[in-house]
């Protein structure tokens, strides 16, 4: 599901720390020379100095839009899900209903390309024959309720979540949706590139109706249905920017006045087919979105509504179909969109199949066989002493009273750690795997992930449950937890290095770490209280003061030029970018106190501290290509790799300091023009 309240380290964080072991004092400094183009100057572009030479000798292939440091490790994680998901796949006695058997079964059919180009659009002819029947459009509402059990989404996504004013409890919650192209920009913006995807969209929605059966007059029709029902679901849609405000993301309602403001759309039905019984309240995430949906079922023409449901279905089946599916999706979402040349082999396809149907599952075989003990217990330590820093640093602020300060502690005392994996396993016994066909696999997946949501809806939040697997490579603070939640997947190289100093897991990890941790206090983290409700913790004097001084960033940020033309959205980036400014005052601060246990000295000419920041730029090394460049300018609240350590290192003293960067250097920003917040 996409619609999550966490916040992860990358659209997409061990560590080591001091010891007195014979061991570590022949630690490395797990700086790689070759990483680096000293041809450039620190002052000038340390994204360049710091990651100069890795970007030479990492160019992009055809397979990637975006290749970084952080990329690698994903793909060691995959190889190493493939070995472990492989080795279950070739057995032909594992015992039904096993894990094995699911694991293996799954991975096998979606490896069967015989199979699904002979089966072609067959696994979706029943459902689309289904949508056809649909006699009148009170029977879209079932539909709907029916089509979202499997995975399908049209219209809006319902989901269920923490109750943001009351975080222990669980709610049915709606969000807007209903786009192919996935952001309302893509519907309503005219610039030259934008009407150009524009374009290539309605071409690959011609094409795929074809493929799913329909001759061209038929296809292009259904196209001109699917761009009016979607351009307007746009059209009332929140921007990326707004729905950063979870204020404005809360309207809680009773049945009674649901039904009231939305008086054509036929709750009861809705509710009752998806298996949500007895309903007392819901929160309708965008209400402007919403009423617009009501409006589009009630007002458009059936058989237009028709073309929109199959468009539906046959956008969710793609992948899992056969190959001139796969290959025309390919062609839209990834080649147009983002800039990919050539899509991944299809056992790379298989393994994130399985990984996402099965997650636990394997995960659990992943951290038997890749995850040491030790790591947990360290990276466990490397928490407290990032959390012992961020206190001290609230403690000394200077902008902020005393009263405010002392909830910030409290908070800060009350985040929940979660490192590696689970204390307990999910079953998925309920799952059944078989060899029918690769949709169906799916579709029963997606069903039973449905149903494990729905267990959930008016119960008490589960604080133990995960939201990412353990062989993720990612991080994230999910605010109505107040949790942050380092996977096993992110705790290795580059991130960790078991054999290098406490200067390179510092800058690498700890900032991964100290930026999480400061997400709870970023522009929308600060307005959930310690026990995770939207709650205003604030005096106003204490909030006037971080709004000035997040401003700094937001203004900062909007005047980079990522491409020609281009600029970056410093207000939809805020909360990652003041979590980077965090995460890097944060470690810093815990490093040097590190360091008075076991001081380090320079290694290959370089200081600890510089070490630090070279070890926090090599994270966020990468290629990446124009397409996805723009795309993720529009879509992602993360910055890009390069302006994650360009425009974020000019406001750090220390790495100001340590790099003795002075007026007159490219990048040298006078301290009085810094940003200071956390």
């Amino acid at each position: 599901m996409k619609v999550t309240k966490y916040l992860p380290i990358l659209a997409v964080c061990l560590m080591t720390t001091g010891c007195n072991s014979k061991k570590e004092a022949v630690l490395t400094s797990g700086i790689d020379l070759a990483n680096l183009d000293t041809t450039a100057m620190p002052g000038t572009s340390f994204y360049q100095y710091a990651c100069g030479g890795w970007i030479e000798s990492h160019p992009l292939t055809d397979e990637y839009s975006r290749f970084g440091s952080f990329d690698m490790l994903h793909e060691k994680s995959r190889e190493q899900l493939k070995e472990l998901i492989a080795e279950l796949a070739a057995k032909k006695d594992n015992a039904p209903g096993s894990a094995a058997q699911k694991v293996g079964d799954l991975y096998n059919i979606a490896m069967d390309s015989v199979k699904l180009n002979k089966e072609g659009a067959a696994p979706i002819k029943e459902e689309m024959a289904a949508i056809d029947a649909l006699k009148d459009k009170e029977e879209i509402y079932t539909y709907i309720a029916e089509s979202q059990k499997k995975g399908i989404r049209p219209y809006f996504t319902m989901f269920v979540s923490a109750d943001d004013m009351n975080s222990s409890m669980n709610m049915v919650q709606t969000y807007q949706g209903g786009l192919g192209m996935g952001q309302r920009d893509y519907y309503l913006e005219n610039d030259e590139q934008t009407k150009s995807i524009r374009d290539k969209y309605k071409e690959h929605l011609v094409k795929m109706f074809q493929l799913a059966g329909y001759d061209e007059a038929t296809a292009q029709k259904a196209m001109v249905a699917v761009m009016n029902i979607e351009t307007r679901l746009a059209k009332a849609a929140r921007s990326q920017v707004e729905l950063r405000d979870p204020h404005a993301n809360y309207n809680k309602m009773d049945m009674e006045t649901l039904k009231k403001n939305f008086p054509t759309f036929n709750w009861d039905a809705y509710f009752t087919t998806s298996g949500l019984n007895d309903l007392k309240e819901v929160n309708i995430g965008q209400p402007a979105a919403m009423k617009e949906v009501a409006d589009v079922i009630n007002t458009v023409p059936l058989e237009d509504q028709k073309f929109y449901l199959q468009w539906n279905l046959i956008d969710a089946a793609a992948s899992f179909l056969s190959d001139d599916f796969v290959a025309q999706n390919f062609d839209f979402y990834s080649r147009t969109m983002s800039g990919k040349k050539e899509m991944q082999p299809r056992w790379k396809r298989a393994v994130s199949t399985v990984d996402g149907s099965l997650g636990e599952v394997v995960g659990q075989m992943y951290v038997e066989k890749y995850f040491p003990a030790a790591a947990k217990e360290r990276m466990v330590k490397l928490v407290g002493n990032l959390r012992k820093a961020l206190g001290e640093r609230i403690q000394e602020l200077t902008w902020m009273s005393d009263e405010t300060k002392a909830k910030a502690l409290e908070k800060l005392a009350a985040i929940y750690v979660k490192v590696g994996y689970p204390d307990s396993w999910r079953d998925y016994a309920a799952l059944e795997i078989k060899n029918d066909s690769y949709w169906a696999n799916i579709l029963r997946s997606n069903e039973f992930e449905f149903d494990y949501m729905l267990t959930k809806a008016g119960k008490p939040v589960d604080k133990t449950e995960w939201l990412m697997t353990p062989q993720t490579v990612n991080a994230y603070y999910n605010p109505t937890t107040n949790e942050i939640c380092f996977p096993a997947g992110i705790l290795q190289y580059p991130f960790f290095d078991m054999n290098a100093d406490d200067a390179f897991n510092y800058g690498a990890i700890g900032v991964v770490i100290g930026h999480e941790m400061t997400h709870g206090f970023d522009d929308q983290g600060r307005q959930y209280d310690k026990d995770g409700n939207l709650k205003d913790w604030w005096t106003a004097e204490d909030s006037k003061n971080f709004e000035e001084r997040a401003k700094v960033l937001v203004d900062w940020f909007d005047r980079i030029e990522v491409l020609p033309g281009l600029h970056a959205n410093g207000q939809l980036t805020l909360g990652e970018n003041i979590a980077d400014h965090g995460g890097l005052q944060v470690s810093f601060q815990a490093f040097h106190h590190a360091m008075k246990d076991q001081p380090l000295g320079i290694v290959e000419g370089f200081t600890p501290e510089q070490r630090f920041y070279l070890a926090y730029a090599n994270v966020w090394a990468g290629n990446i290509r124009d397409e996805q460049i723009r795309l993720l300018t529009q879509m992602d609240v993360h910055s890009l790799g390069r302006w994650r350590v360009n425009a974020a290192l000019p406001h750090i003293n220390g790495w100001n300091e340590a790099f003795g960067i002075q007026e007159g250097d490219p990048m040298y920003l006078a301290p009085e023009k810094r940003a200071s917040i956390w």
